[in-house]
């Protein structure tokens, strides 16, 4: 099972909206087009949040995972559930619950069933374009996904807005977990719970899932802009560090 980091591991989004991934390549790429580029996803992200995925309602309420509340879900018929007249507030589990259960599907369908041509259009562009700007770092870290056995995300962010991430950057088959209010040690202990006697590997670049990878034994896999390790790191990489540990 391979644990990954999400900021600015796969997805990078803050390096370009503060320009340090730009400026590390000293005057050859241009700063203000990373920070253009950065700010335009950043507004993708607030909109599809707000408009498909409940945020105004759940952003005070973040959880660690999807389905941590479905203890509270009844199973109710959400088709013609109106989620804007239920009288939501931050205390009611089971109206937070139905809220997870119908993002999840949400997120199961992916973008296309919930955005237009013109949308999905104009995100596909600015997909290609980024990733050309950063030396194919996006395509390059999902083809080394692809190649893995079992891949579970661990981000610092909320929840929501992750998930959003995941779908806008083509890593929307993930299963996700959020340490923002929990942190990274108890979300790898969740995973090895989920899944017992296998291998674990994580790859990240802070010092939080360092450490956290070092109190479980796992082997970890730095990620640095510079060098830089995406587009570079392999399976055979990965299964070096492997070898070590294991």
């Amino acid at each position: 099972v391979y644990i990954w980091d999400m900021d600015e591991t796969l997805i990078l989004l803050k390096s370009l909206i503060n320009g340090t991934y730009a400026e590390a390549f000293n005057g050859s790429k241009n700063v203000q087009s990373g920070v253009e580029i950065g700010k335009m996803w950043e507004n993708h992200i607030l909109q599809i949040c707000d408009d498909h995925f409940f945020y105004e309602q759940v952003e005070n309420c973040n959880m660690p995972y999807l389905d941590v509340l479905k203890q509270y879900d009844d199973g109710r018929d959400l088709t013609e559930y109106d989620f804007n007249k239920d009288g939501f507030d931050d205390l009611n589990k089971k109206r937070l619950a139905y809220r997870h259960r119908a993002v999840a599907h949400k997120y199961k369908k992916g973008l296309h069933s919930i955005l237009d041509q013109d949308m999905i259009k104009s995100w596909s562009e600015l997909y290609d374009v980024t990733d050309s700007y950063t030396d194919m770092w996006f395509s390059a870290a999902r083809a080394c996904l692809e190649q893995q056995h079992v891949n579970i995300l661990v981000t610092s962010g909320s929840l929501i807005p992750s998930l959003v991430k995941c779908l806008l950057f083509r890593l929307g088959d993930l299963i996700v977990y959020s340490s923002w209010e929990v942190g990274k040690l108890q979300c790898f202990s969740w995973i090895k719970e989920r899944f017992p006697n296998v291998q674990f590997c994580v790859i990240g670049d802070g010092w939080e899932e360092c450490e956290a990878a070092e109190s479980m034994r796992w082997p970890f896999v730095k990620i640095d802009p510079l060098p830089h390790r995406f587009p570079g790191l392999t399976p055979k990489d990965l299964g070096h560090y492997f070898s070590v540990v294991y």
